[in-house]
């Protein structure tokens, strides 16, 4: 009889809302065939006086697929971390595995992590979704290297991150892996992309160019409306839609479709979009812009990739490596207007010479993220008792 080998994973899933969220769900259906998965979720993940949203939690009618787990860790509370260690050590793991996207859970990982080093000695892997956050201060690198001392190994999701762990200046093993290609929104619902282009005020002939996902300064939506008085020299019938909740002060950004007299060429949609809408916004969409001013990898862009979608990426962090140039989307450099909109033109050039959808579809299929169970098989392998 095959015995399941075993693995705790700690991260964050359902009832929370957001990308690492979406990635804890994915990688633990993408595991639970081949082993046992414990899923250790937060019972408190930011404080509110720390979240800039209005609430950390989905908000969904249905998540995008349950996940069992149990909710202990508390971010702030060092006598969950102790509750969260006793609880691994009960279920006794090949292999602990903590999810990283931020410095601020540097003092919960280490404490939870430092409970279990003499145990499971080198059997504590870190995913590194980010080393360093993407607005990050001298505080962060020193929060990143507490969080992770106790990391026998990790895991990257782009070769940026792998870049980026060479901060710590040690020889652990980093294994690679990439983010899944989120075709999930699809199966809560099937849309039709002429109706959601006229439910959304849209013609026949306007060209849809969507900003997806919560607002903050590194995601460069500033660059992007910038760019667009530019565009609309070339492309009379180009309409921006942004949709997603403003994690910075909205006015700043309304302000500048003001001055820049984009009123009518610009939809802006300030909420969160629960699951069952996400596909409805990508349906009505031509391309999705990414126009970051940093970034690793981006949920962003692999929802769009799974909505066979083509994108529009700056040249930052790990964004471009998902990107086949000219193929898929395109890739322009950063930090630049002039750069975003020339982008935007080129692809409305060329989209009906090259088939974006079936080059993202084979795209998807050679994602490696698909072969993560095997991935993990190698570790568990390679993993010294």
């Amino acid at each position: 009889m095959n015995i399941k080998r075993k693995i705790s994973l700690i991260g964050p899933c359902h009832p929370y809302r957001g990308g690492n969220a979406l990635f804890v769900t994915h990688l633990y259906h993408a595991l639970i065939t081949r082993f046992d998965i414990q899923v250790i979720n937060y019972s408190l993940l930011y404080p509110d006086f720390l979240f800039p949203g209005t609430t950390q939690f989905d908000r969904s009618s249905q998540p995008i697929r349950p996940v069992p787990n149990k909710r202990l860790v508390n971010s702030i509370n060092p006598v969950s971390w102790i509750r969260t260690a006793r609880s691994i050590k009960n279920y006794d793991p090949d292999l602990i595995v903590f999810d990283w996207w931020n410095p601020f859970f540097g003092p919960a990982l280490f404490s939870i992590s430092s409970f279990l080093k003499g145990r499971f000695k080198n059997k504590i892997l870190f995913v590194t979704e980010n080393v360093i956050s993407h607005e990050g201060r001298w505080i962060d690198r020193v929060l990143t290297r507490v969080g992770l001392y106790h990391a026998s190994s990790f895991m990257a999701l782009s070769d940026n991150v792998v870049r980026d762990l060479d901060f710590l200046r040690d020889d652990r093993k980093v294994y690679r892996s990439e983010l899944p290609v989120y075709d999930c929104y699809d199966d809560l619902q099937k849309f039709n992309p002429e109706k959601e282009r006229k439910d959304l005020g849209y013609g026949g002939k306007d060209k849809v160019i969507l900003f997806f996902g919560y607002v903050r300064k590194y995601k460069g939506l500033d660059l992007l409306l910038r760019a667009f008085p530019d565009v609309l020299r070339s492309i009379p019938d180009a309409k921006l839609l942004i949709v997603g909740e403003f994690y910075d002060e909205p006015q700043a950004y309304l302000s500048l479709v003001e001055e820049l007299r984009l009123e009518s060429c610009v939809k802006i949609i300030n909420r969160f979009v629960p699951n069952e809408e996400v596909g409805r916004f990508y349906s009505a969409a031509d391309v999705v812009v990414l126009p970051y001013r940093t970034g690793t990898q981006s949920g962003i862009l692999n929802i769009a990739y799974g909505c066979e979608r083509p994108v529009i990426v700056t040249n930052v962090g790990g964004l471009a490596e998902s990107v086949e140039h000219g193929l898929t989307g395109l890739v322009v450099e950063p930090n630049s207007s002039q750069a975003i909109s020339n982008g935007i033109k080129k692809f409305f050039e060329i989209r009906h010479t090259i088939n974006f959808s079936e080059n993202i579809q084979r795209k998807v299929r050679s994602n490696v993220f698909s072969n993560v169970g095997e991935l993990f098989e190698t570790i568990l392998r390679e993993t010294k008792s």
